[in-house]
């Protein structure tokens, strides 16, 4: 596996980076158990400046890591900017409430004094993608960083520039040697790592075969694991949606980051009577998105990651093509250097076309027609993903009841998708298990460990 920086805008290859060896990724794990055992002595309390002095770093280098961040995958370098301030939320989050939600929970007991510990469980290895370079490690390290589980990374070969940057500014801001260890291993070596007894847990973010695969490497060796594994996001429009709002929010929605979002809306499914105005208003949209030079801040549509991902889509795109799917607009090649694909609309899609629920990562919305609410909610359901959800309507809480009958982890009305630190993060179905961010994600590596005290007769 070759860790290299290909920038996307230009196929230039910029940064090569040697594997770890073996030796090196025991010497990992020989460090960071024995920090993990340091850690169970202290109070988490001690760590909290560290999280903070990081988020002060990365708001200080801001313009330095998101550069970083766009060289490694192609993002728009305003996108890339805004990645870091995130991550520097997270980080001030974590630090700010993680005491807090750490703390013993009481349980009503008419037979004795009973109460559980939030208590770290070991190492953790992190496997992470290549779409939200640093945003995808800091919900996993912030958290487990305050419970006291250190961190093993390993990170997409295409963005090896941004892993060893937010890996030295974690050691820039004071964390002990292997609270975070970015490591340029093998596929066998996190298996190698799985199977290690000091290992309690492993997350991922990324494809469904990916996280089968980690799963079932876990599951052998009895360690739990968290998994996010993309998405086919519904983007429900009824027919008292607020038009405006609507055209404001429906082609970000699928155009962000050049659509390489596992959140990313990607299937609008419209009502009828604004259906034909719908589609056009998205051909409009997308026709005036500019493509080119990501550091450029006049750009809208980034390339897309590397050439596999852009000769992926296109084999998608040209699939669905060829099972009846109309193009309504784009689906021509873009000239010049980059992995650009142009925005495109798609629609005429029926259930026995090929990427009916395949998840379409790059600028290509879906748009279906639907004649009533309940048409509406069960194509949004049927799908194979369950990870996030839009519902537009006037009406906010009847938008609020159709949401709660979408199956899936996350539903945003009157929105496109977003994270923030204090929100849960996380899907159903093939879209994964367990959640980041929020409490729910400070407990998903701890030991909730019962003390309880009988009553004596």
């Amino acid at each position: 596996m070759a860790y290299q920086t290909i920038y996307p805008y230009t196929g230039e290859v910029l940064h090569e980076f040697p594997n770890a060896s073996d030796e090196k990724l025991e010497e990992t794990l020989t460090v960071a158990h024995r920090l993990y055992q340091q850690w169970r002595q202290e109070k988490p309390a001690t760590r909290k400046p560290v999280l903070h002095r990081l988020a002060t770093l990365l708001r200080e280098k801001r313009t330095e890591m998101a550069r970083i961040m766009t060289q490694d995958m192609g993002k728009l370098l305003t996108e890339a900017a805004g990645e870091v301030d995130l991550c520097a939320d997270i980080a001030d989050y974590y630090a700010d409430h993680g005491e807090e939600l750490l703390q013993p929970v009481n349980l009503p007991s008419d037979s004795g004094k009973a109460y559980y510990l939030k208590q770290s469980t070991g190492v953790i290895v992190a496997v992470e993608p290549w779409n939200f370079p640093f945003y995808q490690i800091m919900r996993v390290f912030a958290p487990n960083f305050m419970v006291g589980n250190p961190m093993i990374l390993k990170d997409a070969s295409s963005c090896p520039a941004s892993a060893q940057a937010f890996a030295d500014l974690v050691l820039e801001a004071g964390a002990p040697v292997g609270s975070l260890t970015n490591l340029f291993i093998s596929y066998d070596q996190v298996s190698a790592a799985i199977n290690d007894p000091r290992v309690a847990g492993v997350c991922l973010t990324g494809s469904e075969r990916g996280g089968a695969a980690v799963a079932q490497e876990a599951g052998k060796a009895l360690k739990k694991t968290t998994l996010e594994l993309g998405g086919n996001d519904a983007f429900i429009v009824l027919g008292d949606a607020d038009w405006d709002l609507l055209k404001k929010v429906a082609p970000q929605a699928r155009l962000y980051n050049a659509g390489q979002v596992c959140t990313s809306s990607k299937r609008f499914i419209v009502m009828d009577n604004l259906y034909d105005d719908f589609v056009a208003m998205m051909k409009e949209a997308f026709s005036h998105a500019k493509l080119g030079d990501p550091m450029d801040p006049e750009t809208i549509v980034a390339p897309l990651s590397s050439k596999s991902a852009l000769e992926k889509l296109t084999a998608q795109v040209q699939t669905a093509v060829d099972h009846g799917a109309t193009v309504v607009y784009g689906n021509e090649p873009v000239e010049g250097p980059g992995f650009f694909f142009k925005p495109t609309i798609l629609t005429d899609i029926t259930e026995d076309n090929p990427i009916f629920d395949q998840e379409l990562f790059g600028p290509v919305a879906v748009i279906y027609k639907v004649h009533s609410e309940a048409e509406a909610i069960a194509l949004a359901n049927k799908s194979s993903y369950g990870l996030g959800n839009t519902v537009f309507s006037s009406n906010v809480a009847h938008a609020k009841e159709v949401a709660a009958q979408i199956e899936t982890g996350m539903s945003w009305i009157n929105a496109g998708w977003a994270s923030l630190p204090e929100l849960p993060f996380g899907g159903i179905k093939n879209s994964g298990y367990g959640r980041e961010l929020s409490h729910l994600g400070m407990n998903a590596f701890v030991n909730e460990h019962l003390i309880y005290e009988p009553y004596q007769n």
